[in-house]
């Protein structure tokens, strides 16, 4: 005897080999033994097994399941009397097998009770299921259609509109989404690269630039509607103006100049350094529309070819310190004697006039090392430059960093016009960088001290047991060998500089502290920077390496040569690039290597290349030089 039984929501037939209370022992047609329960049994019949399934099969591929829904009663039935309205009183078994097949496989038509026992969905109810699986199915055949688009590196339409969402937050549910998930499956691709093959990702720069806007600048940066700044003429008019000729050193595309500098000979033959910086807290009220814009940006977002300044242009331009104009500046005064001891030091809130802003590139000609060895310049401000280099050596050496035996390094500007990029190198620490840095150190030293004497709350950058922090405490940093370190030199460009300010110049007016010591406030802004910073920080790191890819493209750079970083890594020569070698024999760090370029993605920002030779082996002062660089490797 053979049994119809059903097993895990499908029908099998088996041969019966032993009958137990509640149980049976079958055999497959495959001959697997098996033991089932006796209640799971539909059916017993005498026919072949191996034939007795085929032809079930296939009388219910004859049976129309809109036909069997009518003929079935309201109420629940079983399989034997579904069969008996259609087919007679006295069905046989392959009718009635055919009758369960097309039943149990129609769960929008009847319902499954359990043991062949079925209910008819209700009309409504059936009517909404068969409409479903009629969407489901346009849908299976519009994915398909779209698929073969996206795998032909087609756009389908209406792609288009959703392209912000598609690419930078989708909806997994989507159609869309599934279908460029599907043409990923099928053509070995990632679903980012399906959808840049398709053009809608209209180009890798923009791709990274929007996922950086959506996430750090969700509403455009575009700045909101906010109060006119304190009127200018009314801020003046309260500000001495100094007596002083001042000049800028910054790169050439540098537009928000926060810092400039003067010398003035003094009859005892010492000299008066003045550090100037543009007081934009003086016209930005606390608290105000404006307030919220710098608490909200908190720092200019720099990239190769654009920026997003903190401030608005109609801020930043009355206070640049930009030449041919007297600007509002909070000064900071250094009696230098002749061997650069600093006799005394003042702060001033005053006017400066600006009589130049010097650029890097014109510059440094000029003013380098060789000309200071010759001792002998044409530059009009030479002997002024020159002081201040001799000042800013001193600076080092009181805060025990001189190292003239360093092994240089090297830092790389990008500058980007119409898509076309070019890597510029400049040496580390050259005369116009140890100028600039160390008086900007030696302010925010200095004004940092006269915030802790004054027991004023400030910001400050501290480094404790090798970890840099930022804290509202007056801690040594003891990276840079100081006292202590507040941001106060670049109010036009970072929030917590433009904080410090206001401290500063309230403590120099003697009035309240507009953050007092046992306000939260600070701490907040200190929370929020630090993330924003960083944030703005791996973007710029990820847009140079960005344009770096880029850089190899435009120049059709079928070679490179390198410097083995460690291990497997290597760093480009002409920029600050850091990239996995596979391919890469053993070799030390250091070592100069050419290497076969194969395939650049500035969409996933990714470079394959191939070792070719080695070029040199490592020396002590390339050991030095990669040991001694603080090159961060990027995305890999």
């Amino acid at each position: 005897m053979n049994v119809f039984y059903e097993e895990s929501g499908s029908f099998k037939v088996a041969t019966i080999k032993a009958e137990n209370p509640g149980s049976l022992q079958v055999e497959a047609a495959s001959g697997k033994r098996t033991k089932i329960k006796t209640a799971n049994v539909l059916l017993n019949f005498e026919q072949s097994v191996e034939d007795f399934m085929a032809l079930a099969q296939a009388e219910a591929d004859t049976l129309a399941i809109d036909f069997l829904w009518e003929c079935s009663d309201a109420q629940e039935f079983g399989f034997e009397d579904l069969a008996k309205a259609y087919y007679g009183d006295q069905p046989n078994t392959i009718q009635l097998a055919a009758i369960a097949i097309k039943v149990h496989a129609a769960p929008i038509y009847f319902y499954r009770k359990g043991k062949g026992r079925y209910k008819a969905a209700p009309e409504d109810t059936l009517k909404l299921a068969i409409a479903a699986v009629e969407k489901k199915r346009l849908q299976a055949e519009q994915m398909a259609v779209w698929v073969a688009q996206l795998n032909d590196q087609q756009l389908p339409e209406g792609f288009a509109e959703k392209a912000d969402h598609l690419i930078y937050h989708p909806d997994k549910n989507s159609l869309e989404w599934k279908a460029i998930e599907q043409a990923a499956a099928s053509s070995g691709r990632l679903a980012l690269t399906v959808m840049a093959d398709a053009g809608l990702i209209s180009s890798a720069h923009d791709y990274h630039l929007g996922a950086f806007l959506r996430e750090m600048f969700a509403n455009g940066t575009a700045f909101p509607a906010h109060e006119e700044m304190t009127a200018l003429d009314q801020l003046l008019a309260d500000l001495p103006i100094s007596d002083v000729g001042a000049f800028s050193i910054d790169d050439a595309t540098t537009n928000e100049i926060d810092d400039a500098f003067s010398v003035v000979d003094l009859p005892n033959g010492h000299k008066r350094v003045g550090i100037h910086i543009a007081a934009p807290s003086l016209a930005i009220a606390q608290g105000g529309a404006l307030d919220a814009i710098v608490l909200d940006r908190l720092s200019t977002v720099y990239m190769p070819g654009h920026k997003i300044t903190m401030l608005p242009e109609t801020v930043v331009r009355p206070f640049s310190l930009d030449a041919g104009q007297t600007k509002p500046a909070l000064s900071l005064y250094c009696e230098v004697a002749v061997d650069f001891t600093v006799i005394s030091h003042e702060t001033k809130i005053e006017q400066i006039s600006v009589n130049e802003n010097l650029r890097h590139d014109r510059l440094e000609p000029f003013f380098n090392t060789e000309t200071l060895a010759a001792n002998c310049s044409p530059h009009p401000l030479w002997e002024s430059l020159k002081f201040l280099h001799g000042f800013a050596e001193a600076l080092e050496k009181a805060r025990g960093k001189y190292e003239p035996d360093r092994a240089p390094q090297i830092d790389y500007n990008f500058y980007v016009s119409a898509g076309v990029v070019s890597i510029v190198a400049r040496e580390r620490g050259s005369p116009m960088d140890k100028l600039v840095a160390e008086l900007m150190i030696f302010a925010n030293s200095t004004w940092g001290g006269l915030l802790k004497d004054g027991a004023r709350a400030g910001i400050y950058r501290a480094q404790t047991g090798g970890k840099v922090f930022m804290t509202t405490e007056a801690l040594p940093h003891q990276g840079m060998g100081v006292a202590q370190y507040a941001w106060c030199t670049s109010p036009l460009r970072r929030a917590v500089d433009l904080v410090n300010q206001r401290q500063l110049i309230a403590l120099l007016k003697q009035q309240p502290a507009p953050y007092p010591n046992d306000d939260d406030v600070l701490k907040v802004i200190i929370r929020d920077f630090d993330q924003t910073y960083q944030a703005y920080n791996d973007f710029q790191t990820r847009m140079e390496r960005y344009w770096c890819l880029q850089y190899l493209i435009q120049e059709q750079l079928t070679e490179v040569t390198a410097s083995v970083w460690r291990e497997n890594l290597v760093r480009l020569d002409g920029m600050f690039f850091i990239t996995k070698v596979p391919s890469l024999p053993t070799l030390k760090v250091g070592t100069k290597v050419s290497l076969t370029i194969k395939h650049i993605d500035t969409l996933l920002m990714e470079l394959n290349c191939q070792f070719k030779q080695v070029i040199e082996q490592a020396s002590d002062a390339m050991i030095a030089e990669n040991e001694g660089s603080d090159v961060v490797v990027g995305d890999q």
